[in-house]
């Protein structure tokens, strides 16, 4: 949740926590969110790196995607962060992909 929290502070859209325990074994959690513009989506991945760093110190072990910020890919072993835009995320639908796995739809928080 700390992943999605940080990606709500800065004005992510649509947030999607998905369990995938039981399903894969390569994550627990996915988080999906989108940003309206590249440079948005680069904003919500330097929050969510510095939130787990500095809050809970976990690093990601790989970050995939913050040259072009179309899909921002984001793998911390027990939880993946995907940040698209608007246009990727519809494109590749991963929420729904995953829609047998159990989802929280965090609620946009008036600002």
């Amino acid at each position: 949740m700390a992943a999605a929290d940080a990606a709500a502070d800065k004005k992510a859209r649509d947030i999607v926590v998905i369990d995938m325990r039981g399903l894969v074994v390569y994550t627990d959690y996915m988080v999906v969110c989108t940003g309206t513009t590249p440079r948005q989506t680069k904003a919500i991945a330097d929050e969510v790196r510095r939130v787990l760093k500095d809050d809970h110190g976990v690093r990601a072990r790989r970050v995939e995607g913050e040259r072009e910020a179309e899909w921002i890919l984001m793998d911390y072993l027990d939880i993946v962060v995907h940040i698209f835009t608007s246009q990727a995320r519809e494109f590749y639908r991963l929420d729904r992909l995953w829609g047998e796995a159990p989802q929280q739809v965090l609620e946009a928080t008036a600002s």
